[in-house]
């Protein structure tokens, strides 16, 4: 990010503490940082430790004559490639999403034609009102980048999302944001993605599982992310840790996992990595005891629903649905018909006789309409960086 010049604009949270860090941060890596500070934000930092952080003025007023004689927040507004706030409360969204212009911070986003990006932070059930979810989905509409807050134990004592997430994490997606929109060509879309297995409870001890452990699928939801779209990844039982940004949906059934992908419906893409069980059992609600002679139980098996073939016949069906085929044997020719069957657009196919399931790497064939495209085997966040791009084009 060297040369690349952030306003950071910190609002009235405990979490402003971690602004200090962001300043660090983000000057080690080679931008320059401005900070405005609002009213709320001044009872957690100061503007003095931000300005000796940052090296540079610190702004908290509108009424700064010197600055305004100039219309100082018009310039501010403009001089920079990217505004970050940080931490984002539940009323400066409420404010940005409604156009309020009432103090310096406010005026900022409202006169910029810059990049915005927003780092949410505050209690649970503020995240998790609807007023708050109709103000992050109209700043998203509206071109705002709003990322995921992380879940966790917070400072006033509940537990659930809402925490500021870690510094790293939004350091990375300030830098995602940095790489500018030709490099963002998913920018505006929404895509939907599918990862890990799904558990089928036999009982309250046992299910019926698979060895998919959620990485290639995680790693394409990241990807996507990485070129600026909206992802909402539904996760199977796997504990990988979420890709910055993203919208993750925890599922642990195939019927769980359906009725969370018609929730995330519409989307101009998805990608159905997860390796759904094709069946499942009606489960016991206590353990099935060995019998006394030692004779295995009878499992009376039923359809999971066929959750790539529902939304590619659906009436929701985003512009490109993706599937995915895990085989062990003639890897092309089954795929190619499950493609057919499932009437979906592509099918991403690998073999999964050896390491794959749970490995780094993957070897895969493009399968679709027009033929089939074999890639090398390669990191599994390469293939996902490939397959990103490839959908991008197809979007494009």
């Amino acid at each position: 990010m060297t040369g690349k010049r952030i306003l950071l604009i910190v609002g009235g949270g405990i979490a402003a503490y971690k602004a200090c860090e962001l300043v660090r941060g983000l000057r080690k890596q080679g931008a320059t940082v401005r900070c405005v500070l609002t009213e709320g934000g001044q009872h957690f930092v100061t503007p003095m430790t931000l300005a000796a952080l940052s090296e540079q003025p610190v702004h908290t007023s509108l009424w700064d004559l010197k600055d305004e004689a100039e219309m100082g927040h018009i310039q501010l507004s403009r001089e920079a490639d990217l505004l970050v706030v940080c931490p984002a409360t539940a009323d400066l969204l409420a404010k940005m999403a409604a156009g309020i212009a009432d103090d310096l911070a406010t005026t900022l986003l409202l006169a910029t034609d810059k990049p915005v990006l927003a780092v949410p932070a505050m209690n649970v059930r503020m995240w998790l009102h609807a007023a708050t979810r109709r103000n992050v989905a109209r700043l998203r509409a509206d071109g705002v980048t709003v990322i995921e807050p992380d879940e966790g134990p917070m400072a006033c004592g509940e537990y659930g999302p809402g925490r500021l997430p870690e510094v790293d994490a939004i350091l990375a997606a300030i830098a995602r944001q940095r790489a500018g929109p030709a490099a963002r060509p998913l920018t505006g879309r929404r895509a939907l993605v599918t990862a890990g297995p799904t558990h089928e409870p036999i009982d309250p001890v046992r299910y019926i599982a698979n060895r998919s452990s959620g990485k290639q699928g995680f790693a394409i939801a990241g990807a996507l992310a990485d070129l600026g779209a909206e992802v909402t990844l539904v996760a199977g039982p796997v504990s990988l840790p979420t890709p910055p940004g993203i919208r993750r949906v925890d599922v642990e059934t195939a019927r769980e996992m359906a009725a969370a992908v018609e929730a995330a419906l519409p989307a101009d893409v998805a990608v159905m990595v997860a390796a759904v069980a094709d069946w499942r059992v009606e489960p016991s609600g206590q353990k099935i005891k060995k019998p006394a002679d030692g004779t295995p139980p009878a499992l009376m098996l039923g359809e999971n629903p066929d959750i790539l073939a529902g939304l590619s016949a659906g009436p929701r069906r985003p512009r490109l649905v993706v599937g995915f085929a895990a085989e062990t044997n003639d890897v092309i020719a089954h795929a190619t018909a499950k493609r057919q069957r499932k009437g979906c657009d592509w099918i991403v196919a690998n073999d999964v006789s050896g390491d794959v399931m749970g490995g780094e790497a993957n070897s895969v064939h493009i399968i679709t309409a027009a033929g089939v495209e074999s890639w090398d085997r390669l990191p599994k966040g390469e293939v996902a960086a490939r397959i990103a791009q490839r959908i991008a084009d197809e979007l494009a």
